[in-house]
């Protein structure tokens, strides 16, 4: 496990996309700031009926919020909106119940500064202790065919650790249709047709009691409806 660093590169913030997180949102928020201190937190709180507002603003973070539920990808693209707005130049976005390890922030900033990639995406799949099997094959299965439509390979496309150069912010412009779980993978196949390269970096995979806000079936579908409009997107980028 990577040492808290001393400073990190300015312009950065966090992205961390809420609902119903009251319990968990104040020790993300607090191991983030451990991790990256020079970041700005925002959290958008995505319509929640208890106090998560109330605990982020008090462990110290900016938050967005909106007045109903609208889903990971609308929380998603106010939070972008906001980062594009007051020009910063990285943008990490981080699940709010836990599941992702603040501690793997600097695995994610040192990669940026080694390779320039603008893209990253945390990657469990190199270490699968405590993942639970289905959701470890709908993981594998929906890399496959997202990697396949996006004619590079990603390990870990359902994966919402990420990190971002402003240069490929994709939820301003970019999404548009997908505004709950399927928008992460939308915006892979939308950056994919503008030329991005999507790098990876190896996290740890953390599965706790927390239910998932993932729903397996209608999820499913809006991710197939996703792919059909991606073929439809293709042809925008094509040349004529």
């Amino acid at each position: 496990m990577l040492s808290p660093p001393k400073k990190t590169a300015p312009g950065i913030c966090i992205l961390i996309p809420a609902y119903q997180e009251e319990a968990s949102i104040a020790a993300v928020i607090h191991e983030t700031r451990d991790f990256c201190p020079d970041a700005d937190i925002i959290v958008i709180d995505d319509g929640s009926s208890d106090g998560t507002s109330r605990a982020a603003r008090e462990a110290g973070a900016v938050v967005l919020e909106h007045v109903r539920n609208q889903g990971k990808g609308a929380a998603l693209r106010t939070g972008f909106d906001y980062a594009t707005q007051h020009n910063y130049e990285l943008a990490v976005t981080i699940d709010a119940d836990g599941q992702h390890a603040p501690s793997d922030i600097p695995a994610f900033l040192q990669a940026r500064a080694r390779t320039g990639a603008s893209v990253l995406i945390g990657n469990r799949m190199d270490n699968l202790t405590g993942m639970p099997p289905l959701r470890r094959f709908v993981n594998r299965f929906m890399s496959a065919l997202l990697s396949r439509q996006m004619g590079q390979y990603v390990p870990d496309t359902q994966c919402g650790f990420r990190l971002y150069h402003r240069a490929a912010f994709p939820y301003n412009e970019l999404t548009k249709g997908s505004q709950r779980f399927a928008g992460d993978s939308e915006v892979l196949l939308r950056l994919s047709l503008r030329g991005f390269h999507i790098g990876s970096v190896p996290i740890q995979t953390i599965y706790g009691v927390e239910k998932s806000k993932i729903n397996p079936f209608l999820d499913t579908i809006r991710f197939f409806r996703m792919l059909r409009l991606f073929k439809k997107i293709k042809k925008e980028y094509s040349p004529r």
